[in-house]
């Protein structure tokens, strides 16, 4: 190959990267956009203040109609949804822990309340008691519910599958609470 031929491929290459930097710098002149002082749209956001009664986890925004949502779970269904529970749960009466806690006689008790089991600080500090809110709550996504909890569950979207994981908690006991 000759240097002629060596100077037209580079010449055509110099060619190709002129005309890609002049096609970008004529775009911009032809499609110019003012761009705006502040980037990003303005979102009002009003804030509710959470009442005494309510937990810090959760607000006013938050509280969602649990008999509503009862009603939507039934206890066969329940136990379906509980089987990827159970890879770390036992839900049988005087089962022992596996990696989670025993949830039999979970819905009432105060959290973090086996003896047996070694809780992570957050749900051994939480000072409540597993209530069909709180469980609602948690099986949404542990970690947020309760922040520093050692359960790496994904949670449960969709709401009839929470609440029949619920009721068959509940079921599971000694003394099964009243549904709301």
């Amino acid at each position: 190959m000759d240097s002629f031929e060596i100077n037209k491929i580079i010449a055509a290459v110099l060619l190709v990267a002129l005309l890609i930097i002049g096609i970008d710098k004529l775009s911009n002149v032809i499609f110019y956009v003012e761009k705006p002082e502040t980037p990003g749209y303005a979102v009002e956001v009003e804030k509710v203040a959470a009442t005494d009664n309510q937990s810090s986890s959760e607000t006013t925004e938050d509280k969602i109609d649990m008999v509503a949502l009862m009603a939507l779970g039934d206890i066969a269904t329940g136990e379906k949804v509980f089987k990827k529970c159970a890879a770390c749960h036992s839900i049988v009466k005087d089962g022992k822990n596996n990696i989670g806690p025993a949830l039999y006689n979970v819905v009432g008790r105060k959290v973090g309340a086996l003896n047996d089991y070694k809780y992570s600080k957050a749900l051994s500090d939480y000072g409540k008691e597993w209530t069909f809110e709180e469980l609602n709550g948690y099986l949404i996504k542990p970690a947020k519910w309760i922040k520093g909890t050692k359960m790496a569950f994904a949670g449960l979207r969709k709401e009839k599958d929470r609440a029949s994981v619920i009721k068959y908690l509940n079921q599971n006991s000694d003394n099964p609470l009243p549904l709301p």
